[in-house]
């Protein structure tokens, strides 16, 4: 599953505390679409499912649907925030290419 860095982890913590909703994690997953056949979805969820894959990095609670979490084996989510770029980068070893627009995968 998916593994998520420092500066990642300190940003979902953020982002969550400022919902004010006890129990949210950030469920990430994988759907069909995109220009290049497959594109990562993020949001904040409080149902977790009965087969989902959960992991704890420090206050946040990550969780992710079986079928999305072969797929991103080994893929590290980052947050970074500089003068050039701003925002989540997913790295994902197994994505064999990507569309110009970095937001899909095949």
């Amino acid at each position: 599953m998916i593994a998520l860095t420092d500066n990642a982890t300190a940003k979902v913590a953020d982002l969550i505390s400022a919902e004010g909703e006890d129990g949210l994690a950030l469920r990430v997953a994988v759907r069909p679409g995109g220009c290049s056949g497959f594109s990562y979805e993020m949001f904040f969820d409080s149902e977790i499912a009965d087969d989902d894959l959960a992991q704890t990095y420090g206050d946040v609670k990550l969780v992710c649907d079986p079928s999305s979490a072969q797929m991103l084996v080994g893929a590290t989510l980052d947050y970074t925030e500089t003068i050039q770029e701003t925002g989540f980068k997913i790295n994902n070893p197994n994505a064999q290419r990507t569309c110009g627009c970095g937001s899909s995968f095949s």
